[in-house]
C-alpha cells in the first residue's frame, strides 16, 4: 500500500469535520478533568467533614469517658482499699461515668458509617460497656474476682476507648493526623499516670504491694516518663507545648515524680522483694494527683476540641477551595469551549465562503464569462472577477492565491475567444473571398454554358460546374465554422425533391446515390440551404466511407414528429464507441476549437451540428443492417410545408446578387424511371433553372438513379439508329431550355417539348450527358 492510499484512508470526510473533532476533543477532555478534579476536591473536603463530625460525635464522647472511667477507677479502687470509707464520691463518678458512656452509645448511627478500622474499635468499647455493672458489682461485693482483675476491666475499656481515639485521627489530611498524634500520646500518658494512682491507692492502706504488682507500678513509671519525654514534649507545638511544659514543672509533678522514685527505691530496700513497703506518701501523692488530674483532663480536652475545630475548619476550607476552583474552572472550561467553538465556526464560515466562491467560479461565473464570450460579447476581467478578502493569515494566502488562479483563468479564456474570434475572421475573410472567386467562377461558366452548343464542350463545362459548387460547399463551411450564415436564401418554400437533387448535386460521385421519396411536401425558406447543406455533407461523407461503385440510398418520408430522411452506405461502419461519440457531438454542437480539432478534423460532423441545431433538426447516426452507416435525419413539423397545387417547385429570391443569389441545381439530365416516359408530356420550363421532371407519377415510387452513366431502359431496337448527331441536337434542346429558364423566359409555342431528334435518346431512357451541373450562387 502506498502511502498515498494510506493517508487517504485516515482522512474523516470534511475540514468542517476535523475543526468540530478538533474543537470537540480537547473541550470534552477539559470537560472530564475538570469534573474528575471537581468530585475529587469535593470529596475530599466532604469526606474530612464527614469524619470529623464522627470524631465529634464518638471521639470527643470517647475522650469523655476515658477521663470519667479513669476517675471511677481510681475512685473504684479507693474503695476496694477501704470498704468502709464514704460511697459519695464513688457514686458520683460511676454517675458521671453513665452518662458519658450512654452519650457514646446513642451514636450507634454514626459509628455504623464509620470506616471498618473505626467501627470495629468502637463497638469493642461498646460491648466493654456493657458488661461494667458486673464489675462494679464486683467493687461493691467482691465474690468472684480479685480487686485487680477488677481494675483491669476498667483498664480495658480505657484502653479500647484511647486505640479508637487514634483510629478517628487518622483522617485524609495529613497535617491533621501529625497534630493528633501528640494528643494521642498524651491520653496514653494520662492513662499510665492513672494506672499508677489506681496501684498506689489500691497499696497505701495495707502500706506495701507484691513483687508482682511492684513489677507492674515499675512498667507504667517507664513507660510514662519515655512517653512524656520522648512523644509528647517534642511533638507538642504552640500553647499545647506551653501548656505541657506549665504542668511538667509545676510543684505537684514534682511531687508525683518524688513519689514514684521513693516506691521505686523500696524495693531495694526491701530484702527478699516479694513484700515491698512502700513509703507513707500516700497524702502527697493524692493531694499532687487530684491537682494534676485536674490539670491534664483540662489539656486533653482543651487539645481534642481545638483539633476538631481545626479539622471542621479545614474541611470547610477544602469545601470552599473546591467549589471556588470547580466555578473558575468550570469558568475556564466554558471560556476555551466558547473560544474554541468560536474559532472552529469562523474557520468553518471562511471555509465554507471560499468553497462556495469557488464553487461559484467553477460553476457560475466562467461558464458565463465562456458563455458571453461564445455569444461574442466583451468581458471586463476586473469585473468578471471580483476578489475574495479572507485576511492575511493562511487561509488569505489561499484566497489571494485562489483569487489569482480565478484572473488568470478567465484572462486566458478572454485572450482564447479573442484569439478564436480572430482566427474565425481570418477563416471568415478568406472563405467570403473565395467564395466571390468561386461565385465568380460560376457566373464565368454560366456564361460559357450559355454561349457553347457542343456537347463535348458542354460536358466539360457541366464538370468544372460541379468542382466549383463543391468547392462553394466547403468554403461554406468555413462561413459556418466562423458562426455566420452561408449567403444563399430563398423568399418561398422549396419542394422536398429539388432539395434532395441539389444536397446531391454538390456531391462527386454523384451517380452512386439513390434517391427514394412519395412526399410532396416543402420547406420552409429560412432552413432550404441549411438543409441542403446538410444533407450534402451526410451524402458526400456516406459516399466517400463506402466502397465504389456501391449505392447510397436516400429516403424521405413524414413520420409522427416530423419529416425523416434517411441516408445509408454500405461501408465497413464504425464501433459503438464511435457511433456515441459522433452521435453527442451531432446532438449538441461544440465549440469551435483548431487544438480540439487538430487530432481528428471532422470538421463535416461539427457543420451539421451547427445547422441542426440552428433549426431545431435531430442528427443521429447508427449502424446498417448492411455494415455500413444509416444518418437519420428528423426536420421538425414547423419547417415543412405542405406542398400547394401548381405552387412552382422552387423560386430564386429576385433581389438577391451576388453571394446571396442562389438557385437550385439548374441543369441536371436525370432521367426518371416511369412507365411510358416517351408519351408522357413534356413539363413546361421551371423558372429555378431545373430540368422539369414529372410531378405526379401514378402507381410508382420516384426514383432518381444518379449514376456514372444513364440507367438503361428497356432495350429498344431504336437505340442502334442512335449517332452523334442526335445527342448534339439533344445537348442543343436541353441548353435552349435551360436557358430560358434562367432568362426568366416562358416556353415558346415551338419548344413545348422537346425536339424531335432529341426524343429518340430520352425515349431509349440515355441521358445525353452523365456529368449534373451543381447549384451555384
Amino acid at each position: 500500500m502506498s502511502p498515498r492510499k494510506g493517508a487517504r484512508r485516515r482522512r474523516l470526510g470534511s475540514i468542517r469535520l476535523s475543526l468540530i473533532l478538533l474543537a470537540l476533543v480537547p473541550s470534552v477532555t477539559l470537560a472530564a478533568m475538570w469534573g474528575v478534579t471537581t468530585i475529587q476536591m469535593f470529596s475530599e473536603g466532604l469526606r474530612l467533614r464527614a469524619q470529623t463530625e464522627l470524631s465529634k460525635s464518638t471521639g470527643a464522647m470517647g475522650t469523655d469517658a476515658t477521663l470519667a472511667l479513669q476517675g471511677e477507677r481510681s475512685l473504684s479502687a479507693a474503695w476496694l482499699a477501704s470498704p468502709k470509707g464514704s460511697r459519695a464520691a464513688l457514686d458520683a463518678a460511676r454517675k458521671q461515668t453513665d452518662e458519658a458512656v450512654a452519650k457514646l452509645v446513642s451514636r450507634q448511627d454514626a459509628i455504623q458509617k464509620a470506616p471498618d478500622r473505626v467501627a470495629e474499635r468502637m463497638y469493642s468499647v461498646v460491648a466493654s460497656v456493657g458488661s461494667l455493672e458486673y464489675y462494679r458489682g464486683q467493687v461493691d461485693h467482691p465474690t468472684d474476682i480479685t480487686a485487680e482483675q477488677a481494675l483491669d476491666q476498667y483498664t480495658s475499656i480505657i484502653d479500647d476507648q484511647i486505640h479508637a481515639f487514634q483510629e478517628l485521627s487518622q483522617v485524609d489530611d495529613g497535617d491533621l493526623t501529625s497534630q493528633a498524634g501528640p494528643l494521642v500520646a498524651l491520653e496514653h500518658a494520662a492513662e499510665l499516670v492513672s494506672q499508677e494512682d489506681a496501684q498506689l491507692t489500691l497499696a497505701w492502706p495495707a502500706g506495701q504491694m507484691d513483687g508482682k504488682a511492684w513489677t507492674e507500678y515499675a512498667q507504667l513509671v517507664e513507660a510514662r516518663r519515655w512517653l512524656v519525654q520522648d512523644q509528647v514534649v517534642p511533638a507538642l507545638t504552640g500553647a499545647a507545648k506551653a501548656e505541657t511544659e506549665r504542668i511538667l514543672q509545676s510543684p505537684e509533678w514534682q511531687t508525683l515524680e518524688a513519689v514514684e522514685d521513693q516506691v521505686l527505691a523500696a524495693r531495694i530496700s526491701s530484702g527478699d522483694g516479694r513484700r515491698i513497703v512502700l513509703p507513707d506518701s500516700g497524702k502527697r501523692w493524692s493531694t499532687a494527683m487530684t491537682k494534676l488530674s485536674a490539670d491534664y483532663t483540662d489539656l486533653i480536652q482543651q487539645q481534642t476540641n481545638a483539633l476538631l475545630e481545626r479539622s471542621s475548619d479545614r474541611a470547610d476550607g477544602l469545601l470552599l477551595k473546591a467549589a471556588s476552583l470547580s466555578a473558575g474552572g468550570l469558568v475556564a472550561l466554558l471560556l476555551c469551549v466558547g473560544m474554541s467553538w468560536r474559532i472552529t465556526r469562523s474557520l468553518s464560515r471562511r471555509l465554507r465562503g471560499l468553497r462556495e466562491a469557488t464553487l461559484g467560479l467553477a460553476q457560475e461565473r466562467l461558464p458565463d464569462v465562456v458563455a458571453r464570450l461564445d455569444r461574442g460579447e466583451k468581458v471586463d476581467v476586473n469585473s468578471a472577477t471580483p476578489p475574495l478578502d479572507y485576511g492575511n493569515d493562511e487561509l488569505g494566502q489561499v484566497a489571494q492565491a485562489f483569487n489569482t488562479a480565478q484572473r488568470t483563468a478567465v484572462h486566458t479564456a478572454v485572450e482564447l475567444a479573442d484569439t478564436r474570434r480572430g482566427f474565425q475572421k481570418v477563416i471568415l475573410g478568406i472563405a467570403r473571398q473565395s467564395q466571390n472567386l468561386v461565385n465568380l467562377q460560376l457566373s464565368k461558366l454560366d456564361a460559357l454554358e450559355r454561349r457553347h452548343q457542343d456537347p463535348d464542350v458542354l460536358k466539360g463545362l457541366y464538370e468544372l460546374d460541379s468542382t466549383a459548387s463543391q468547392l462553394r460547399r466547403y468554403e461554406e463551411n468555413l462561413v459556418i465554422i466562423s458562426g455566420e450564415r452561408p449567403g444563399r436564401t430563398w423568399s418561398e418554400p422549396v419542394a422536398l425533391i429539388d432539395i434532395l437533387r441539389s444536397a446531391v448535386g454538390e456531391v462527386a460521385e454523384y451517380q452512386r446515390v439513390e434517391v427514394h421519396t412519395q412526399e410532396e411536401v416543402c420547406l420552409a425558406p429560412p432552413a432550404v440551404a441549411d438543409v441542403i447543406h446538410l444533407l450534402a455533407e451526410l451524402i458526400d461523407n456516406a459516399t466517400v466511407y463506402s466502397p465504389s461503385p456501391s449505392p447510397v440510398w436516400v429516403r424521405a418520408s413524414m413520420v409522427a414528429k416530423g419529416l425523416a430522411i434517411e441516408i445509408e452506405d454500405r461501408g465497413l461502419g464504425l464501433s459503438e464507441d464511435d457511433y456515441a461519440s459522433l452521435n453527442a457531438q451531432l446532438a449538441e454542437p461544440p465549440q469551435f476549437d483548431v487544438v480540439g480539432l487538430a487530432d481528428d478534423l471532422r470538421l463535416g460532423m461539427f457543420v451539421i451540428s451547427r445547422l441542426a441545431h440552428r433549426h431545431g433538426i435531430t442528427a443521429h447516426l447508427r449502424s446498417s443492417p448492411y455494415g455500413g452507416t444509416t444518418a437519420i435525419v428528423l426536420i421538425p413539423h414547423d419547417i415543412v410545408v405542405p406542398e400547394a397545387p401548381g405552387e412552382p417547385e422552387g423560386s430564386v429570391d429576385a433581389e438577391a446578387t451576388g453571394p446571396a443569389r442562389e438557385a437550385l441545381p439548374p441543369r441536371s439530365p436525370v432521367p426518371v424511371r416511369t412507365p411510358a416516359v416517351a408519351a408522357a408530356p413534356t413539363a413546361p420550363a421551371r423558372t429555378d433553372g431545373l430540368t422539369p421532371l414529372p410531378r405526379r407519377v401514378p402507381q410508382t415510387s420516384l426514383a432518381v438513379e444518379l449514376r456514372e452513366e444513364a440507367c438503361p431502359a428497356e432495350e429498344d431496337t431504336s437505340a442502334d439508329d442512335f449517332t452523334a448527331e442526335r445527342a448534339a441536337s439533344s445537348l442543343a434542346g436541353f441548353q435552349r431550355g435551360t436557358l430560358r429558364a434562367r432568362d426568366g423566359e416562358g416556353p415558346e409555342p415551338d419548344d413545348a417539348g422537346p425536339p424531335d431528334d432529341a426524343a429518340e435518346p430520352a425515349a431509349a431512357g440515355a441521358s445525353p450527358t452523365s456529368t449534373p451541373p451543381a447549384d451555384r450562387s
